[in-house]
């Protein structure tokens, strides 16, 4: 079947032909046989793929669309939209990753065969993957309910429930589709009745009328109806929760289920993916055909990690990442486990983080039906672990009653008001108080608790507001008495959105004993902070926080780490306010070196003002005012001295940004643009960077350690020609005052630069060298003035810490 279905932007034309997206509309007003939009709007209107590049070819444009590029196009612009055509695409990397034959067998005909084939080959890789829990008697086997994907109703928005949201982890708080509470389960048998049904109707996978579905031999059933023959049973135990004419207890509305997963012979419980119908596989049928190429050449597991990651670069508004070294962080504190949960996992990245064990199994739940499905499929092509994942509002309708897991972790939404306060006043969770409706934060903490084996470690990502609000101090006071929390960890501003706040980890365990030395540990890394956005130094922070919970754990108590760590006797915590913030009960880190750290400060100090002292320029001669023939940037630009580029507003390269502000203060870049598909400018050593706004007169020459930088907005890059231009000598000139008093113009509220008018004598290139030493001489003797301010304010700010805490004497 021929491509047709699949749309891609002009922005997506851009990239395929290798362009810039000015060259795309051109050829749309120079040529009339260039493709007509089939879709999107008019200001953002969409084309076939097929015909773009049936066009670009017959142009010579295109000799043929990268496999990358081709397979990322089809997922793009896939009808049913990019989530449903991924889990269309994992499904089938799964296949071909466990069982390669059946794939090439099954892909050997047409399409339409294809996908008559497909959907029953999926079967038998699914379920055995990501069916349900072990049999009677397995750790989790009780109380599973609605594993299944089910959509929410047609037109639902962005937000889901409770724990919808966006990818967060790479997983998400935002995003979800609605999806009903403990959304149906799948595997019914070929005359089951709905999933989760409602009253008289068989129990969760069995049909009203269906026979004994997994029964044990002489096993009563569990959770059925009256008229439901034994369904899903344990091994010779008793009915439960069995009722004459009414439902099982909790048991979701009714779901409709157009075509669910078979049940397997020994699964109890139902995996949270359904198989892909035939015509919906027919309809993905070229994009699954280029992701098994795509496969063959980067293999399945590295083919699905490209895909969602475009997917996530390309929507980055609606996805709130977690970088993938703090999902370490939080596995490493929590150790290895058999059984882990995430109760929110969005795209399970924090359960890939998770390191591997035999026979491990894990567990996740998302309200977004997709992003479930999606978590299952990239954690079953990550290991060999047993994956159990769910659908369903996590507080509203858990979809594992009766697990106790080793370790949780979780990445909850923050600051959700709809997280069912009203309707779970009673819920048996809430074993340290109720939370308030402000407090949705300590309903996952309880949450996670609840869920842990007597022992378990669960490690959450929480708000620093829920460390202090009073709304919560009763909670917070009950988890310290009981021995519930043990550590509190500080992360550096920039570790995870929003990135202007200095996220917490809450270290928690299940009690299975009084705590012998009742302390609670508390970090803070808020040194480790990055420059800029540039992110915290992850090493620095992963070494302190791991060697601070492995010495506490230890000993039960850590020595005072002044800045740093320390651990703190319950007692002392608990007054009125319970206050958890770390900052608020660590000695400031000029007490950990007090004079010793001013000492090296004030020597570094010294050493760098004896260099400005040689840095500094000799006395200026005075010679009569040069008259030299000038010229402008813009007319260096048309003829070709030199290359004129302008920052942009996104990129899909993930790499540091150069901001205005790095340039105006001189320090490495330290921004971020949102991702997108507009090709970002990248400096290279040599290049000239002007900042348009502000009305400074300052121009940067780009060295080996600031290359490769994406450029910022506001900003103007120059890359001379080296046979006609020295860098030096153009950014020299370009600072001159006058020169940028002449290009300026001027608004109520800000000063913009023209660039084009700023000018430049006609010199020749030996001249310009000369002036150019200079210029480079001028800019060290700047660099080592801003250095020795840096280290002034240091010794001025730790001169006055140590003299009100006392560790520095007035005399």
């Amino acid at each position: 079947m021929q491509d047709n279905a699949t749309e891609v932007t002009a922005a997506g034309i851009a990239r395929l032909a290798g362009v810039g997206r000015a060259a795309v509309s051109n050829w749309r007003r120079r040529h009339a046989d260039f493709p007509k939009p089939v879709g999107g709007t008019e200001t953002s209107p969409s084309f076939a793929l097929a015909e773009v590049e049936a066009w670009l070819r017959k142009q010579g444009k295109l000799a043929e669309v990268p496999l990358r590029e081709r397979v990322w196009q089809q997922l793009a612009g896939h009808p049913e939209g990019p989530l449903p055509a991924l889990v269309h695409t994992g499904c089938v990397l799964l296949l071909i990753h466990e069982r390669p034959t059946v794939w090439l067998d099954a892909s050997a005909g047409s399409d339409a065969r294809l996908a008559a084939i497909l959907s029953g080959a999926l079967d038998q890789v699914l379920v055995p993957r990501l069916g349900g829990p072990a049999g009677p008697g397995g750790r989790a086997g009780r109380g599973a309910r609605g594993a299944g994907v089910e959509p929410g109703p047609e037109g639902a928005g962005e937000k889901g429930a409770s724990d919808a949201g966006g990818v967060h982890g790479e997983g998400v708080h935002g995003g979800g589709v609605n999806a009903g509470g403990g959304a149906g389960g799948v595997n019914e048998g070929a005359h089951a009745g709905a999933v989760n049904a409602g009253a008289r109707a068989g129990g969760v996978n069995a049909g009203a009328g269906s026979p004994g579905v997994n029964a044990a031999v002489d096993a009563a059933g569990v959770n059925a109806g009256a008229e439901a023959d034994r369904v899903n049973p344990a091994l010779t135990t008793p009915a439960v929760n069995t009722s004459p004419t009414a439902s099982p207890v909790n048991t979701p509305p009714t779901l409709h289920t157009p075509h669910p997963v078979h049940t397997a012979p020994a699964s109890p419980t139902a995996p949270a993916l359904r198989t892909p119908t035939g015509p919906q596989l027919l309809l993905s049928a070229p994009l699954l055909r280029g992701a098994a190429e795509l496969a063959a050449e980067m293999g399945a597991r590295q083919a699905f990690e490209f895909l969602l990651g475009r997917h996530l670069d390309a929507n980055p508004r609606q996805y709130t990442l977690t970088p993938a070294e703090l999902a370490g962080l939080m596995a490493d504190l929590a150790g290895p486990a058999r059984t882990v949960l995430d109760p929110a996992c969005g795209t399970g990245a924090l359960l890939r983080a998770v390191a591997t064990r035999p026979e491990q199994e894990l567990y996740a739940q998302d309200s977004a039906p997709e992003l479930a499905a999606i978590s299952a499929l990239r954690l079953a092509l990550h290991s060999r672990a047993t994956v159990r994942a769910a659908a369903g509002d996590t507080l509203r309708a858990d979809a594992y009653p009766g697990l106790r897991a080793d370790v949780v972790l979780c990445h909850p939404p923050f600051n959700e008001r709809n997280w069912g306060h009203d309707e779970l006043a009673y819920d048996p969770r809430w074993e340290y108080g109720f939370p308030a409706r402000t407090e949705s934060e300590l309903a996952w903490v309880q949450h996670a608790l609840a869920r842990l084996t007597d022992g378990g470690t669960a490690v959450l990502l929480m708000p620093p507001a829920a460390a202090s609000r009073r709304s919560g101090r009763r909670i917070r006071a009950d988890l310290l008495r009981r021995g519930a929390l043990r550590a509190v960890v500080a992360l550096p501003v920039g570790a995870a959105p929003p990135y202007n706040i200095p996220l917490h980890l809450w270290v928690l365990r299940r009690p299975d004993r009084a705590p012998a030395t009742p302390e609670v540990l508390l970090v803070d890394t808020g040194r480790f902070v990055g420059e800029g956005r540039g992110g915290p130094d992850w090493e620095a922070v992963r070494e302190a926080v791991t060697d601070a919970w492995g010495a506490f754990t230890r000993a039960g108590h850590l020595a005072e780490r002044p800045g740093l760590a320390r651990s703190v006797p319950v007692i002392d915590l608990l007054d009125d306010d319970v206050d958890l913030a770390p900052a608020r009960h660590l000695p400031p880190a000029a007490v950990a070196d007090g004079a010793e750290q001013l000492t090296r400060v004030r020597e570094r100090l010294g050493a760098t003002l004896r260099l400005t002292a040689d840095l500094t320029p000799p006395p200026a001669d005075p010679s009569p005012a040069a008259r030299w023939p000038l010229t402008t940037i813009g007319e260096l630009a048309r003829g070709g001295a030199l290359v004129m580029r302008t920052g942009g507003n996104g990129g899909h390269a993930r790499v540091p940004v150069l901001t205005d502000h790095d340039v105006l203060a001189g320090t490495a870049p330290s921004g971020t643009l949102p991702e997108s598909e507009e090709e970002a400018v990248l400096t290279e050593p040599g290049d000239v960077v002007v900042p348009v706004l502000g009305g400074g007169s300052v121009a940067r020459v780009i060295d080996e350690a600031t290359g490769g930088a994406v450029l910022g907005r506001n900003l103007v890059l120059l890359r001379p020609d080296r046979t006609a231009l020295d860098p030096w000598f153009l950014a020299g000139f370009l600072r001159g005052t006058a020169n940028n008093r002449q290009a300026s113009s001027y608004a109520s509220t800000a000063t913009r630069l023209d660039v084009r008018r700023l000018q430049l004598p006609r010199l020749p290139l030996e001249e310009q060298r000369r002036y150019g030493d200079r210029f480079r001489a001028l800019d060290a003797f700047e660099r080592a003035l801003r250095h020795a301010s840096r280290l002034g304010e240091q010794l001025v700010r730790g001169m006055y810490d140590g003299l009100t805490d006392g560790t520095v004497a007035p005399d």
